[in-house]
């Protein structure tokens, strides 16, 4: 039998636990934790995944602060809003939502914004700290995918992984994330140039696709008793929404599999509250 691994059911479980946990330390810290979100340009996908996200921190019993900004936005004027909101004593974490739209560069406003408030753990520095496996605000997406194996109680360590992306918001870091000390997988990154990549799929005991490929891992690729993970959001030929993964033929080989959607994304978001409810730990209750 093959375990649906249900993003959007734990998703909704970390909320519940926030929730509880705010409600507990409120008084203590004198309000509850605040997210600033920044949204440039009216990118209808954009305003979807904030929406989302904001949805998702009131649900928790958490404050969202909205910054909308036309597309027009300077490079400058959009790093000094950052600064303002990196001094603002009442806000715990910043979201700058990505893509920025064109002429904007999204390195230099992630790696201004600081990295105690960097929610999305996207900055050098906590991208660093993941490199070092020390403590900070880990990457949302694959800070997910670690929750959601955790919640069925899936242990990677002495497994074989591979990692098919090499993106600095997934690949690299759930790779790190997977290798450190306290999950010890042993993982390979493959990426399009990777030569023979069907047989090294077919040796690994979880694979985590996040290349961005509609189907691209299909069911040659899958050893039977694999643990998949599709990070992927895409539009299939049909028009349908799918991930990297061939669900239909890929699961029934898997012992565990999350769909698309209903899967990590939720997971990306609940770890986005996880982050800022750190934040505003470390910042009012320490």
């Amino acid at each position: 039998m093959t375990t649906i691994l249900d993003g959007k059911a734990t998703a909704a479980s970390i909320r519940a636990a926030l929730r509880e946990d705010i409600a507990r330390d409120r008084e203590k810290a004198g309000r509850v934790p605040c997210l600033a979100v920044i949204l440039v340009g009216d990118d209808p996908a954009s305003q979807v995944y904030v929406r989302n996200k904001e949805k998702a921190c009131a649900d928790a019993g958490m404050e969202t602060r909205s910054y909308r900004r036309p597309a027009s936005i300077l490079q400058e004027e959009l790093e000094a809003l950052i600064a303002e909101l990196n001094a603002d004593p009442a806000v715990d974490g910043i979201l700058l939502q990505l893509p920025l739209p064109e002429g904007l560069d999204a390195r230099p406003c992630i790696d201004a914004i600081s990295s105690e408030k960097d929610v999305d753990g996207l900055t050098a520095v906590n991208q660093g700290r993941v490199a070092m496996n020390v403590p900070g605000l880990r990457p949302c997406t694959p800070a997910g995918i670690l929750a959601i194996l955790d919640h069925y109680g899936i242990s990677v360590s002495g497994k074989r992984a591979v990692v098919i992306g090499r993106s600095n918001l997934v690949g690299r870091p759930i790779a790190l994330m997977l290798g450190s000390r306290d999950r010890n997988a042993t993982v390979t990154i493959c990426h399009s140039r990777t030569p023979d990549l069907a047989s090294i799929c077919r040796e690994a005991d979880v694979i985590i696709a996040a290349l961005g490929r509609p189907r691209f891992v299909t069911a040659d690729m899958v050893k039977k008793g694999a643990v998949i993970i599709d990070v992927g959001i895409n539009r299939g030929e049909d028009g349908k929404l799918c991930g990297d993964v061939d669900y239909a033929n890929v699961a029934p080989l898997a012992s565990a599999i999350t769909p698309v959607p209903g899967g990590i994304g939720p997971m990306t978001i609940s770890q986005l509250l996880v982050n800022t409810v750190k934040a505003w730990r470390a910042r009012l209750l320490s």
